[in-house]
């Protein structure tokens, strides 16, 4: 995993595409809800939605894809560790590149994006995000960026 301030995203531009560089520094606050093709092998989904509660959120982790996350407004928590750390409560999907865990979050670490930094997860990853800060759900939009491997 990899967090870092927004401002410093191009010192990690060996890691992916100038394209994806390029999609970031177009992102604003005003960029519409849609899936953006960046090229072959990566894709952008901007999406807004209701921040969860901790005690209902779940790990997941994913196989095809490194995940690239940066909110465009509002906060929230992503959970993380290592998958091998996790009970799977639901099996791979290769359908939607997605595996869930059954482990309260609860007991692992924390980020918090704020639209000033990001987060590059990895698939030994599983992460939790949408999760409110201070306990209170809150309206965020969220850009998150799939790097095929």
């Amino acid at each position: 995993m990899i967090y870092d301030d927004l401002k410093n995203i191009k010192l990690y531009s060996n890691l992916f595409s100038k394209e994806v560089l390029d999609f970031i520094g177009r992102l604003s606050f005003d960029t519409i809800e849609s899936r953006y093709q960046i090229n072959e092998f990566i894709y952008a989904n901007v999406e807004s939605y209701v921040t969860k509660l901790s005690d209902v959120s779940q790990f997941e982790s994913h196989e095809k894809y490194i995940d690239i996350q940066i909110l465009l407004k509002g906060q929230e928590y992503v959970y993380y560790t290592n998958k091998s750390n996790l009970t799977v409560a639901k099996p791979y999907n290769s359908e939607n590149d997605i595996t869930f865990y059954g482990n309260s979050i609860a007991e692992y670490d924390r980020i918090k994006l704020d639209g000033t930094n990001f987060v590059i997860l990895y698939p030994h990853e599983a992460h939790a995000p949408q999760v409110c800060v201070n306990d209170t759900p809150l309206k965020v939009k969220k850009v998150v960026i799939k790097i095929k491997i």
